[in-house]
């Protein structure tokens, strides 16, 4: 049976199985099915969404999918992936779900289905639904429902209620965010066009910062374009046009932060790990001085936190995987290059806004700039290509790339690092190589593109 749940949650084009109408609904009912059993009793489930034009109708599908189960669920509308997360411990829900496909284009979405302690669905119960999805297209269905008849349900927001969540949502924050005030901050925020579009320059409002929000207009179609944390050439502008002191570049779901410093500079994830790791072990707070982060992450972060005695431990991509391992080692801070971080003693999942708070935190404690905190993280020249694909084959059992993939190891010769996998939600063949000389490893991942594509394009 194929996979339907990647590494964060089901995801793909709008519309399109698995998430046209008729396959939502079925998901719905699936997860408060299976949620019943083992509880004994009908769930409560909380949906949230971020602003593409599709998640209305995929959050009413699900809705009315789940309530044909008996389940009790309440939309919290427009919402960030980790307000979701939080809302879900905080008003004792059984399960949390985001109709987002965070950085993707605005024709994609997905859905994300959490526990109430904010850590993503079991695979055994993601196992299951996908079992009904695929019972749901045969004949002798359990359930079935045409994609037309899924979409004339509708499932209108109560504005009271999404507007009482979203405040706990912000006074979570402001809890987290205790005795610290920006007054004097100058700070641009992106929003993306998305989820954060008014929850961000509210939050830091409230802080004391002079807030300059970018790219909070959205129209359902302009979510991530040309915007947001892998679009900073507008959030560098903007910090320069208007002397702040940094700018933050959140995802459409928010769930991951991005930062630019007052010369125009980026600081991506890794650095913010090397920032919250300096100040956790100044303060006797990063448990057995180890930091979590992925296989993508700079090996110049390794370089530097080790010349502090910090370990740096690598898991696969992806958020959920940076998460089991620091519940499994009780680390203290963990994150990917991409700007999702989590801090484990603050929640379980990653928070843009949250990283954002702890960053212009450690600002504050130091009387620092960003430029002056990132100090000592040198980081090596990186390349990433993806390379679309028709199929995602074992690497190993293509010749021809496995051949160019061991030529570049032995060229690299421990001065550098060769990673190349698979997308866990599109159909890429993702390259990332490192190395001293940036023009060698630029080359390189060329080489091996050309071959990916030749043989797997």
């Amino acid at each position: 049976m194929a996979r339907l749940f990647g590494t964060d949650g089901m995801r793909g084009e709008a519309g399109s199985f698995p998430l046209d109408a008729a396959t939502v609904h079925v998901t719905g009912w699936s997860l408060a099915r299976h949620l019943a059993t083992r509880l004994g009793r009908a769930p409560r489930i909380i949906v949230g969404r971020d602003t593409r034009e599709s998640g209305a109708w995929i959050a009413s599908a699900l809705i009315t999918g789940a309530r044909r189960a008996g389940a009790d669920c309440v939309s919290a509308g427009i919402i960030t992936t980790p307000g979701v997360a939080y809302l879900t411990e905080r008003l004792c829900a059984d399960a949390g779900v985001v109709v987002s496909a965070s950085h993707n284009p605005y024709a994609d979405n997905g859905i994300k289905i959490f526990a109430p302690t904010g850590q993503k669905l079991d695979d055994q119960t993601e196992r299951l639904i996908e079992e009904d999805i695929f019972a749901a297209r045969r004949t002798d269905a359990p359930i079935s429902l045409s994609s037309d008849e899924a979409a004339d349900r509708s499932v209108e927001d109560n504005p009271r209620a999404v507007a009482e969540m979203r405040e706990l949502y912000l006074q979570h924050l402001g809890d987290k965010a205790a005795g610290l005030r920006l007054e004097g901050l100058t700070v641009v925020l992106d929003c993306a066009n998305g989820a954060a579009f008014e929850v961000a320059p509210e939050l830091f409002a409230r802080l004391g910062a002079r807030v300059v929000p970018i790219h909070n207009q959205p129209d359902g179609r302009n979510i991530n374009r040309n915007c947001g944390s892998l679009h900073l050439d507008s959030l560098r502008r903007a910090v320069l046009e208007h002397g702040a002191d940094a700018g933050v570049a959140f995802d459409g779901d928010a769930d991951r932060a991005l930062f630019v410093d007052a010369r125009g500079n980026a600081v991506d994830g890794d650095a913010v790990l090397w920032i919250m790791a300096q100040r956790l072990q100044e303060r006797g707070e990063l448990s057995g001085n180890v930091v979590v982060a992925t296989v993508m992450s700079n090996m110049g972060l390794e370089v530097a936190l080790r010349a502090r005695g910090i370990a740096l431990l690598r898991t696969p991509v992806g958020d959920k995987y940076v998460l089991e391992a620091l519940l499994r080692t009780g680390a203290a801070l963990g994150g990917e290059q991409s700007g999702h971080i989590i801090f484990p003693r603050l929640s379980l999942a990653g928070d843009g806004l949250l990283t954002a708070l702890q960053v212009f935190r450690a600002m504050h404690e130091k009387a620092k700039s960003l430029t002056e905190l990132v100090a000592g993280f040198v980081p090596f020249p990186q390349v990433l290509v993806n390379v679309r694909v028709r199929e995602k084959v074992a690497f190993d059992e293509v010749a021809a790339i496995k051949t160019c993939a061991e030529d570049i190891e032995r060229a690299l010769d421990g001065q550098g690092r060769l990673l190349l996998r698979y997308s866990g939600t599109e159909p890429l063949a993702r390259i990332m190589l490192e190395g001293r000389d940036r023009a060698t490893i630029e080359e390189m991942a060329a080489r091996l593109a050309s071959v990916i594509r030749r043989e797997l394009g």
